[in-house]
């Protein structure tokens, strides 16, 4: 004997919904407390709110859909996922939210899962950022590479590149040859020359003096 396991449109969303609800859940849980995640139910516009985590908006359950939720109940074209766009909380917050549409087997929207984060912490955390991380002019010139290793550094990757290589994969006559032009270009009486030639070409200072010879 058969049993009749269909199940009717009004079923199957109420299914689809229910599983929209437990992705609400564990994305609050996981962007807890900056982010409100609201569930719509958007076949009942006038009470379209049926969860909401997170609350930072101040809106209740069963409060009516959104102007975005109303938008959508009206026209199955309009956009699915409308993201990161601005948005504000009733005290003024300043947010920004991403609202996902959900469509039933027909094509119709029956839910919207909608994220609003509130960017007031986020702000000050730039702001505290951007003043901890900003500079004065000195009125003195001053290097903390008191050997100018950059300069070698930047002599040994140009002489490399002339050759389509780079500073370790030289061979030893290439690197005999370099060694010549540093030390013809004065570089090789610097302070530390030669263990910042030998990182440089990732060999022992040992080798970088054979290589001098």
């Amino acid at each position: 004997m058969k049993h009749d396991t269909a199940i009717s449109g009004d079923g199957l969303q109420a299914a689809l919904i229910a599983q929209v609800k437990q992705i609400a859940d564990g994305l609050a849980q996981t962007f807890a407390p900056f982010c409100e995640v609201v569930v719509h139910d958007l076949r009942n516009p006038e009470h379209a709110v049926l969860a909401i985590h997170n609350n930072l908006s101040g809106r209740s359950a069963s409060d009516p859909a959104t102007e975005l939720g109303l938008a959508r109940i009206e026209d199955n074209a309009f956009p699915q996922i409308v993201a990161n766009y601005a948005n504000q909380f009733a005290d003024g917050r300043p947010a920004k939210s991403t609202s996902i549409g959900i469509k039933d087997a027909e094509g119709h929207y029956v839910a919207a899962l909608c994220l609003n984060v509130d960017l007031t912490l986020f702000r000050s955390m730039q702001s505290t950022l951007e003043q901890f991380t900003s500079t004065d002019a000195s009125p003195v010139p001053e290097t903390l590479d008191p050997a100018n290793a950059e300069m070698l550094r930047k002599r040994i990757e140009q002489y490399a590149a002339r050759l389509a290589s780079s500073p370790q994969l030289l061979k030893a006559d290439e690197r005999r040859a370099l060694m010549r032009e540093l030390k013809a270009g004065g570089f090789l009486e610097m302070r530390r020359a030669m263990e910042i030639a030998a990182s440089c070409l990732g060999i022992s200072r040992a080798t970088a003096y054979n290589d001098m010879k």
